[in-house]
């Protein structure tokens, strides 16, 4: 089986896949100093809930965007499953060209969403990832990764808000019963709700201009919740990033 880590800056998601079944998955918060033994007893026991063994994982990929993660990551890879894990880089051949520049600095998680995408709705296609920033990424109907646009997370903003307002309490992400709050905390609810929705589509309706009748889906922890306020995004697939892992694996295999 084949066992993909995802490590984001907030959060790093693990899943287990038997051939094209994703088995299991788990969504965890990133902890850049964790050691390779701290990986290792968190992995074993997250396998011991899901009745698996770490003996019947014989692959491992990571997509990283957290370089100190990396050491312990391999070190992981190695006394805990005696396996040497394929690191997946945007400058590897992953079957898709990149027209960024340079290319080196796109995400090698931006580009396995694109591969992800592309492999499961064609193209052109957008792909909208709520993380620490929220990212949306263009692919041609030829299959490119043209670009895109970073626009901080809905978590950075609310942060920054509570940070640089002293008298501002810090709230719940969520969506709130009306618009036009009548108390604090519900008016800011809103804004950072539908302020953040009214972000999101209108990049997109910008992004559209530029490409020919994409399909959108988005992916990441908040996506599900955005979502429903959103008019321009068509789905959400919790799971892109790990199934354009798998994809990337198969072929670099």
């Amino acid at each position: 089986m084949l066992m993909v880590v995802d490590v984001g800056n907030t959060n790093t998601v693990l899943g287990v896949y038997r051939k094209d079944e994703l088995l299991s998955h788990w969504r965890l918060s990133t902890e850049r100093d964790r050691t390779a033994d701290e990986w290792g007893i968190l992995i074993r026991s997250l396998f011991s809930s899901g009745e698996m063994s770490n003996a019947t994982v014989s692959a491992i990929a990571i997509s990283s965007v957290v370089p100190p993660a990396r050491p312990a990551l391999e070190e992981m890879s190695l006394r805990y499953f005696g396996i040497q894990a394929l690191f997946i880089e945007a400058t590897m051949d992953l079957g898709m060209r990149v027209r960024y520049h340079p290319p080196a600095d796109v995400g090698a998680d931006r580009i396995v969403n694109a591969v992800a995408a592309y492999h499961g709705f064609g193209g052109p296609v957008i792909v909208v990832d709520f993380g620490t920033a929220t990212t949306f990424d263009a692919i041609s109907s030829e299959g490119e990764y043209l670009g895109g646009v970073i626009a901080p997370g809905v978590g950075i903003s609310a942060e920054a808000l509570f940070i640089r307002a002293a008298r501002l309490p810090r709230v719940e992400i969520r969506p709130p019963a009306n618009v036009i709050g009548d108390t604090t905390i519900a008016s800011i609810q809103s804004g950072l709700y539908w302020g953040y929705a009214g972000l999101v589509d209108g990049i997109l309706r910008r992004m559209k201009e530029e490409l020919e009748n994409p399909y959108v889906v988005s992916t990441g922890g908040l996506a599900e919740l955005i979502f429903q306020a959103c008019t321009e995004i068509d789905s959400v697939e919790k799971n892109l990033t790990l199934e354009g892992m798998r994809l990337v694996y198969e072929r670099l295999k």
